[in-house]
């Protein structure tokens, strides 16, 4: 028997429901199935800009603005690197709780869709999991991640929103997109 390997790419940790919900998906399987999970860390000069650019401009003119140089750009670099290995740990942990076999959980700071190409030619993956929020208008455009995964990679690649149940998902009663 083979090993059947699913590389994952998550967006954010996983919830023990999301944990149970991806599990479900390869109970039928013959073949043994181990999990590679990829996390993008977050990029500290984007969360700073956007957290930044999230200021009204009323609170822009009544508040001495903040400049670049006043953030302490490695500090938030740091908590960025500890959330996202965080993150990695507790969905890794979620998904060995269902039973899953881990073959691998890696913080990847190489673009996504690089990363999820690499790892499913390292580990001769069968297929790829995309695990997201909602993105309406990227995934309108075809910009989003599994668009470009799909354009990119020889393996079938399923999306699923983060914490939302299939149900949820198919039924249009989560936040999910319908009918796009």
């Amino acid at each position: 028997m083979a090993d059947y390997d699913v590389v994952l790419l998550i967006e954010q940790e996983l919830t023990p429901g999301d944990a149970a919900q991806l599990r479900s998906l390869h109970e039928g399987l013959d073949d043994p199935v181990t999990y590679h999970v990829l996390l993008p860390l977050e990029d500290a000069a984007a969360r700073i800009e956007a957290s930044m650019g999230s200021l009204s401009a009323g609170e822009m003119l009544a508040s001495p603005g903040m400049s670049m140089s006043d953030v302490d750009l490695d500090a938030v670099r740091h908590d960025c690197e500890e959330r996202s290995e965080r993150e990695l740990r507790h969905t890794l942990e979620a998904l060995t709780a269902v039973g899953a076999t881990i073959g691998s959980g890696t913080v990847v700071t190489d673009p996504p869709i690089e990363a999820l190409a690499t790892k499913v030619t390292e580990v001769d993956g069968r297929e790829a999991i995309i695990l997201t929020r909602p993105h309406v208008v990227a995934e309108f455009f075809h910009l989003d991640w599994t668009s470009q995964a799909r354009r990119k990679i020889g393996v079938p690649v399923l999306h699923l929103l983060e914490h939302e149940s299939f149900d949820e998902q198919a039924g249009g009663t989560g936040e999910g997109v319908t009918g796009v």
